[in-house]
């Protein structure tokens, strides 16, 4: 038996005057995780990384699927958070686009759709509402507007609201037109 165990003190010294030491707490035990947790985990990330891996691999595929045209198509670009959705689109060069711009903002916005020197005019222009031209249409809170575009040329198109300080808070988009 050891020293501890009988109870015994240190030499000449009786139990009233050992020092004690000063007493670290106890560590605690390492706290495995256990088998069903580690399973869950991996259920969890295997699982959430697949459901990722394929909306990117579908996204992909829904652009390289949705093409539009040659001949005629008719989009909707919903207004949303000073957004466009999509902000992006994918057109074959021969194509008339019809747009329905639906407005779901509490704010006006506009629709244009051009070269750079329409965008331009528009940027630097007064008028805040006009009527609908071709690749223009102003929209007023919860309501819609149409417009169309004739897609000539292979390149690349933009839209934009120029209202104030919405081509700033990011409210533009492009479309390719391949051929």
């Amino acid at each position: 038996m050891t020293a501890l165990d009988t109870g015994a003190t240190h030499a000449g010294a009786t139990p009233s005057t050992v020092a004690s030491p000063t007493a670290a707490p106890a560590p605690r035990p390492i706290r495995r995780p256990r088998p069903r947790t580690i399973a869950l985990l991996v259920t969890v990330v295997t699982v959430g990384t697949y459901v990722a891996g394929a909306s990117l691999q579908a996204r992909a595929t829904e652009r390289e699927a949705a093409t539009l045209g040659p001949g005629h198509a008719t989009v909707v670009i919903d207004l949303e958070h000073s957004r466009f959705v999509p902000d992006r689109l994918r057109v074959r060069a021969g194509t008339l686009v019809s747009f329905e711009v639906v407005n779901h903002d509490p704010i006006h916005h506009e629709f244009v759709l051009g070269p750079p020197e329409v965008h331009h005019a528009h940027a630097h222009g007064t008028e805040r509402f006009h009527p609908p031209v071709p690749g223009e249409v102003s929209t007023v809170p919860d309501e819609s507007g149409m417009t169309f575009y004739a897609f000539d040329e292979p390149g690349t198109v933009a839209f934009a609201c120029h209202l104030p300080g919405h081509v700033a808070y990011g409210m533009v988009g492009e479309v390719e037109v391949v051929p």
